[in-house]
């Protein structure tokens, strides 16, 4: 009898923690009554002085219960992981994120807003600005991540199936749908897309694939390959370098921009890219990047406010592909018309 006592007095303590932290905040405090009924409703009674007995355990434990002396004692919770601001942020950022599937969506929306507390979390969904962002359809991806997640902290090499779409919105296999196998070292988001950053034996490189056009993605029981090229491997430099994914051979860039172009520099390379002021309202900015058709590209959309002075062979590369998309446009875009 006294075992079971003890259980419940430990449930009980539970519950009224579980109560208090969901459903109170400063503004939104809970009577001793309303706190005995919704323990009655789950089948455990108990008296005022019972509750005032709990709440002071609980705190004595460090789990912080305030309270507004009255008639009837108002308790709330006040302390919690995150703050609203903080919440919002992260609602935003899975709003945003085009690789999290519309339903997945409104389930991580749910479990965020709910961590501000029931009051709370209906102010912040009803709050929730809809970002129009095309949203992938592939459900699979939490396994995806889970896999790959568990592979890397296995030190295990991943394998999957891996697909684009043709006109008809189909899945086409690559390689003839034989598995990749690959060794995983971390995953990142890029470009509203989640990628896997991981070494290829084949190829003896470091490559990317997106998490969203994997298929059947299993943990293998090979250990992962040991190689200097990993274990030297800078995360945030890789992520500086490339562009939308492309990887390349990597080079040191010497660039003139017009000042106007500074902030979008920075907001490429980090605040504490290298640039040296000319003093003319330009300033040479020198970069590790790895030259893909990406990068070109990325030169070219800033027109004559950005002018590459070395290497010459990234010189000739832009010149190659400003001359190829003239040909296109000067002799072919009338045909394309008719």
């Amino acid at each position: 009898m006294e075992k079971r006592y003890d259980n419940i007095s430990k449930i009980r303590l539970l519950k009224v923690w579980e109560i208090l932290r969901t459903e109170t905040d400063e503004d939104n405090p809970m009577g001793t009554p309303i706190l005995l009924q919704k323990l009655a409703n789950q089948g455990i009674k108990c008296d005022r002085r019972t509750v005032y007995r709990d709440i002071q355990l609980l705190n004595d434990f460090g789990y912080e219960i305030l309270h507004n002396r009255g008639i009837s004692n108002q308790y709330f919770v006040v302390d919690r992981s995150f703050d609203v601001p903080e919440l919002r942020i992260l609602l935003d950022a899975v709003q945003a994120a085009s690789f999290i599937t519309p339903k997945k969506t409104e389930v991580l929306v749910d479990k965020i807003a709910d961590l501000a507390g029931s009051h709370r979390a209906e102010l912040l969904k009803n709050n929730i600005v809809r970002f129009n962002i095309t949203k992938h359809t592939n459900e699979a991806i939490y396994y995806s991540v889970n896999e790959i997640e568990r592979a890397i902290i296995e030190q295990k090499k991943v394998s999957f199936f891996y697909f684009d779409y043709n006109a008809n919105g189909e899945r086409v296999y690559r390689k003839a749908k034989k598995r990749y196998i690959v060794n995983p070292y971390a995953t990142i988001f890029s470009n509203d897309n989640y990628y896997l950053v991981c070494y290829s034996d084949k190829y003896k490189n470091v490559t990317h694939y997106r998490i969203d056009r994997m298929e059947s993605v299993e943990v293998e029981s090979d250990n992962i390959t040991p190689t200097s090229c990993i274990s030297s491997f800078n995360i945030s430099e890789h992520r500086k370098q490339v562009f939308g994914m492309f990887v390349g051979k990597e080079e040191r860039v010497s660039i003139v921009i017009e000042n106007s172009l500074i902030d979008a520099v920075m907001d490429k390379f980090g605040e504490d890219v290298q640039l040296e002021d000319r003093g003319n309202g330009t300033a040479v900015l020198n970069i590790s990047v790895q030259i893909s058709p990406m990068f070109i590209a990325w030169c070219c959309s800033f027109g004559d406010k950005l002018n590459v002075i070395s290497p010459q062979k990234v010189i000739t590369e832009i010149k190659n592909y400003i001359t190829q998309l003239k040909d296109i446009y000067g002799n072919t875009c009338e045909s394309w018309l008719l």
